[in-house]
């Protein structure tokens, strides 16, 4: 209740794709730590090219050594990860270049990383890309994905919520 009345005011955040591609549920990944939320909610997207832009405008908070995923925090406090593929950190960055580097400002739709969809398809065990807001439970209020077949990354909406 004194949040709501000294605190932040509740932000609607748009969280676009990533990449383009099929955005499903987070449950039809693969791999336990994203589909049982261990890491947060969000969804996915099965990319069909390899370029992955920022979901948000924000910060770069992390940008893993291997380039495989990337963590960006919103002015209203949301962190979201992009992780590309799934056990992608075992190819140890081969087929990944980052293209910001940690404290940089990034509008939505920036190119952040480009990886080759083939390599990753041949040495990983998938390409799926989990969206997840890292921090969920204690920013999240309300939560709305948008599944579609055919999402434009840095122009389709894939996550709408309320911050608390």
């Amino acid at each position: 209740m004194l949040k709501k009345l000294f605190g932040k005011k509740s932000e609607e955040e748009q969280i676009v794709a990533p990449v383009n591609g099929k955005v499903v549920s987070l449950d039809e990944v693969d791999d336990p730590v994203f589909s049982q939320r261990m890491m947060g909610d969000g969804v996915a997207v099965e990319p069909t090219d390899g370029k992955v832009v920022s979901p948000v405008s924000g910060e770069i908070v992390q940008l893993f050594p291997t380039n495989h995923a990337v963590g960006i925090k919103t002015k209203s406090g949301v962190e979201v990860l992009v992780h590309i593929g799934l056990e992608t950190v075992s190819m140890e960055g081969e087929g990944f270049e980052g293209h910001v580097k940690t404290g940089d400002k990034v509008q939505a739709g920036d190119e952040l990383i480009t990886f080759d969809m083939n390599l990753v398809k041949e040495k990983a065990k998938s390409t799926i890309t989990p969206v997840v807001i890292t921090n969920f439970d204690d920013i999240v209020d309300s939560f709305t994905p948008s599944y579609s077949d055919g999402a434009d990354a840095g122009q389709s909406t894939i996550v709408t919520l309320q911050t608390k």
